[in-house]
């Protein structure tokens, strides 16, 4: 994604945190009523960091709820980080998923490198980022013991993405599904163990090897999807109505089909 002045990020990525944000903020507020909204702060004692999160939840017949764990792109063209994608986890959230949006970066972290071999120079950002999101998947275990946790879905755009491919590899058997919007980096995870989807932008390719050919397409199962009127920098809440419906109708479609 592109992006913003270092400071500027950092004053943005601050207010995220801190932010309370309500169910009904969101543009397409049809798909926000009879959800709730809450904002907290995990801390992993492990690694001596907090991690924020807002979980958009059922606000009634959370029972057997299915989790899914959302990831946002680096910067994220509002500065909001994980609210930043309001359009599809209250629309998850309305459709009964039980969602948990994690701010990655903080004020305190390095900028993501923009130099170097990527996949090298990245690594650390994506193993925290796949450290973040084990940590949280079994927060919310011990919160929410009433979850369905046997088909765990994991959602990112761009570089939450990329972390979200990274995680089966560093903890494998935890997850089932991993959903990309436009990551272009880490290659999309060849296990015949994850059901993997991913929906391509319009105007930014991914790197070699990111994506798999019609062979390991076939033997993984993974099902990649094109969307011709839709940049990678309007995979947010900055999107137009149109986008993120087609955005939100393919992820639900995704969630609900069975292998």
């Amino acid at each position: 994604m592109k992006l913003i002045y270092p400071l500027f990020l950092l004053m943005l990525l601050f207010s995220a945190c801190n932010q309370q944000k309500s169910a009904s903020d969101s543009d397409d507020n049809s798909s926000s009523k009879n959800i709730t909204v809450e904002n907290l702060t995990l801390f992993d004692a492990s690694r001596n960091r907090e991690i924020p999160v807002a979980v958009y939840s059922p606000e009634k017949n959370r029972e057997n709820a299915e989790l899914v764990v959302f990831s946002h792109g680096y910067g994220a063209n509002l500065g909001g980080g994980n609210t930043a994608y309001t359009y599809l986890t209250e629309f998850l959230a309305a459709k009964g998923y039980f969602v948990v949006s994690i701010q990655h970066e903080l004020p305190t972290d390095s900028l993501l490198p923009i130099g170097g071999e990527v996949r090298t120079v990245r690594r650390s950002n994506w193993e925290r980022g796949a450290k973040n999101i084990h940590f949280v998947i079994n927060e919310i275990k011990n919160r929410y013991p009433e979850l369905n946790y046997d088909k765990i879905t994991l959602i990112g755009h761009s570089n939450g993405g990329d972390k979200s491919c990274l995680f089966p590899e560093m903890f494998p058997g935890v997850v089932k599904k991993i959903i990309t919007l436009d990551n272009r980096r880490m290659p999309l995870p060849r296990n015949k163990k994850v059901r993997v989807w991913s929906l391509r932008s319009s105007d930014q390719p991914a790197d070699e090897g990111v994506l798999p050919d019609e062979q390991e397409k076939k033997e993984y199962g993974i099902t990649i999807v094109i969307l011709p009127d839709t940049p990678h920098n309007a995979m947010d809440d900055t999107g137009t109505k149109k986008q993120k419906e087609e955005i939100n109708k393919y992820v639900l479609s995704f969630l609900r089909e069975q292998r």
